[in-house]
């Protein structure tokens, strides 16, 4: 697996996203609390349905027990653990490994869509 170095977790905004570059692509990139453990998610923060890059500025949130970013266009809600579209589930999203070492958030440059939080 290939790391690369994001940015410093203090630059991240809790509760909401921030988009990052990684080997050319926009991620988006999510903090949240969680039963006071902070969260961080990472998929593509291209909306396939709105076509354009824009859910790191979704509204975060569930449905049912899925934690989802709803997308700022036409509203589709994008599970942040698979990448799948709650209303459209053939639409699938980029999901991406995260971890912290060392205060820096690192993301793995393969795309997951099976794991995709860290704490």
């Amino acid at each position: 697996m290939v790391w690369t170095d994001i940015c410093a977790f203090e630059d991240l905004v809790e509760n909401s996203g921030i988009c990052a570059l990684l080997n050319g692509q926009q991620v988006a990139v999510f903090l949240l609390e969680l039963q006071g453990e902070p969260q961080i998610y990472a998929v593509g923060n291209y909306d396939p349905v709105g076509k354009a890059n824009v859910l790191s500025r979704g509204i975060l949130g569930s449905v049912g027990e899925q934690i989802v970013v709803a997308s700022p266009l036409y509203k589709q809600h994008f599970d942040l653990t698979t990448g799948q579209c709650v209303e459209q589930p053939e639409v699938v999203i980029p999901v991406y490994g995260v971890k912290l070492q060392q205060g820096r958030l690192w993301l793995n440059a393969e795309q997951q869509n099976q794991q995709a939080s860290a704490a």
